[in-house]
């Protein structure tokens, strides 16, 4: 059974790749393309009846002259087709214009099909990353998404048309061998057995070609990776004079894709020079072998070539075709890859949908790991609804673990979070998140207008306006965007860079109120800010407590102040917990915290 499937992959593997998002409807282009092939075989066979017609003062046909294919005229003279020039051209025109109906067919199907086969493709990734689970993702290779989800995609739509162009001509290929063997087997034989000592050449360029495409699919992984750092480091690398350095790094990477498209382009090129004079080769010492070894009469031979050149044209397209198909083909490997390494690693959830936060979450005995690097170490903690707490404690304590735990994007190792009662893992994790505000140090701005990033590009009904409207008084963010000259229309430029790191702060922060949560999660959400901004921020912050269950991260003690309930951790633990003023009573590592913070 093993080798069966070991036999299945190696000849099919590609096939059950495309049969997988397209399904039966594969066959129904492979049935056109063999429609195409036999009306225009038939169309060709009436060549040989109409130089008969030409040659023959009688203007009388030959049947035996035709081999098999006699059938074709007997059959039109079974049904009382008199054959003279007039019917026969007639004939020829009726298949050649059927054979051009099921041409248009068959392409528009084929559009059909291609639009359909990256349609799945893409939805079926954005499907799949979207339930990627973040703990994978935190370790994954960023170049390799963004150059899987860009470029990847083009090539295997590539491979898809060239795969499918190799299928199709070798059906007819197929189709045209076989009219060839029906009028002159002897001739057919010998010209296959030519193709295929000549196609023993061709298997070398295939596997120098399969190679050098995975090799040009690595190294797109290799630039793409380096252009988002360049990116997302661009005021670093820019203020630091690394730009122009790291410029060349990305440079040499281009070289060295160049190199492998230009090996790749060399050999499609020789493939192309070498390939016609080749067939020639065949036809020539086959046409000299049938007339002077074995006296073939070259009505036959002729009739039988027209066929053959057919299908050696068509073969010639195939092994074009199949070499495109294997130069980008480590594009279809990596697809297969990304998705299956996607589909591995989803996360796991619940069905229970989740309504409102009513009462209380409840963490008990939570432990998480890193690998092998435990992070959380018997976590018990209450948090009651609209009540503000906060987790403080040294780098590297836990705290946006935990808070990354408390959101759903981590699942523990051991222990139980329940939410009213409920465990976590029983609701659908996604209509959880959708309660969630997160508002991080570096807030979240898309390019677009102020309107389409606190709404996230809902409609602009009369009731979303007005929440619109409301989220923004909420934030403090309101007078600012009505003094724009443009208001709700105004860009906000590439992250944000249109305005002031205090306006997206408070942009993210109605972005999350618009959603209308349950929960505010903020990570160190005023610490990139000067202390007037942060002041600010504060202050939008006491407003809405006692409204929504906010946990804050932050270092600036400041900040969390007037908190309900502080929570210190250390090495992953509760260390303790308890009101500003009591925590400093209570624990001298928070106590020298303050002192620290001048407060």
């Amino acid at each position: 059974m093993g080798k069966i499937k070991d036999i299945f992959n190696k000849y099919f593997g590609n096939f059950a790749y495309f049969y997988h998002f397209l399904g039966n409807k594969i066959f129904i282009s492979v049935g056109l393309s063999i429609l195409v092939g036999v009306l225009d075989g038939f169309g060709l066979a009436m060549f040989l009846p109409l130089l008969q017609m030409i040659d023959s003062r009688a203007g009388e046909v030959d049947t035996e002259q035709m081999g098999n294919l006699s059938f074709l005229v007997e059959g039109l003279k079974t049904y009382g087709v008199e054959l003279n020039l007039q019917t026969v051209l007639l004939i020829m025109l009726s298949f050649f214009t059927l054979k051009g109906i099921m041409k248009f067919l068959e392409g528009f199907y084929k559009v059909v099909l291609q639009q359909r086969f990256i349609r799945q493709i893409r939805f079926s990734n954005i499907s799949l990353l979207s339930g990627y689970s973040y703990t994978e993702f935190v370790n994954s290779d960023s170049g390799k998404i963004q150059n899987t989800f860009s470029g990847e995609v083009d090539r295997v739509n590539q491979a898809y048309q060239a795969y499918f162009k190799a299928y199709q001509y070798g059906v007819m290929v197929f189709v045209y061998m076989s009219f060839a063997l029906m009028a002159n087997a002897q001739f057919a034989i010998f010209v296959a057995i030519g193709g295929i000592l000549t196609n023993a050449l061709f298997n070398v360029f295939y596997k120098k070609s399969k190679q050098l495409s995975k090799k040009f699919t690595n190294r797109t992984h290799s630039f793409q990776g380096l252009l988002i750092q360049m990116v997302a480091n661009f005021k670093y690398l820019k203020a630091s004079g690394l730009i122009h350095e790291f410029g060349q790094k990305l440079k040499k990477s281009i070289g060295g894709i160049e190199l492998v498209q230009r090996r790749l382009g060399t050999l499609a090129a020789a493939l192309v020079a070498i390939r016609e004079p080749l067939v020639i080769l065949v036809v020539v010492v086959v046409i000299l072998v049938q007339v002077n070894l074995f006296g073939q009469s070259l009505g036959l031979i002729i009739l039988s070539l027209l066929f053959f050149y057919r299908a050696l044209n068509f073969l010639m397209s195939v092994q074009n075709y199949w070499n495109t198909f294997l130069s980008v083909s480590g594009s279809l490997y990596n697809m297969t890859e990304f998705s299956e390494e996607l589909e591995r690693h989803q996360e796991r959830s619940g069905t229970r949908p989740f309504g409102r936060f009513e009462h209380e979450i409840e963490l008990k005995d939570l432990d998480f790991s890193y690998d092998n690097t435990q992070v959380l170490r018997n976590v018990s903690l209450r948090i009651r609804k609209n009540e503000t707490v906060a987790l403080v404690g040294e780098s590297g304590s836990g705290k946006t673990t935990l808070m990354n735990v408390l959101s759903g994007l981590l699942q523990v190792n051991r222990g139980t979070i329940l939410i009213d009662g409920v465990e976590l893992q029983a609701y659908d994790v996604r209509s959880f998140q959708r309660r969630i505000g997160y508002i991080t140090q570096e807030p979240v701005i898309f390019n677009d207008t102020v309107f389409n990033n606190i709404t996230f590009w809902d409609e602009p009904t009369e009731k979303n306006i007005a929440r619109f409207y409301k989220a923004l008084r909420m934030a403090s963010i309101y007078d600012f965007v009505m003094s724009l000259p443009e208001k709700e229309h105004a860009p906000l430029g590439n992250n944000g860079i249109m305005v002031s790191g205090g306006q997206k702060q408070r942009l993210s922060i109605a972005r999350e109120l618009y959603k209308e949560v349950d929960f505010l999660f903020m990570d160190e959400a005023t610490s990139a800010l000067d202390s007037e901004t942060e002041k600010s921020i504060q202050e939008n912050i006491e407003q809405l407590r006692g409204k929504y269950t906010i946990i804050i991260i932050a270092h600036r003690l400041s900040t969390v102040r007037d908190a309900d309930r502080i929570v210190y951790l250390k090495n992953g633990m509760v260390e303790n917990e308890g009101s500003f003023d009591a925590l400093k009573e209570t624990s001298n590592r928070f106590k020298r915290m303050v002192e620290m913070n001048n407060l």
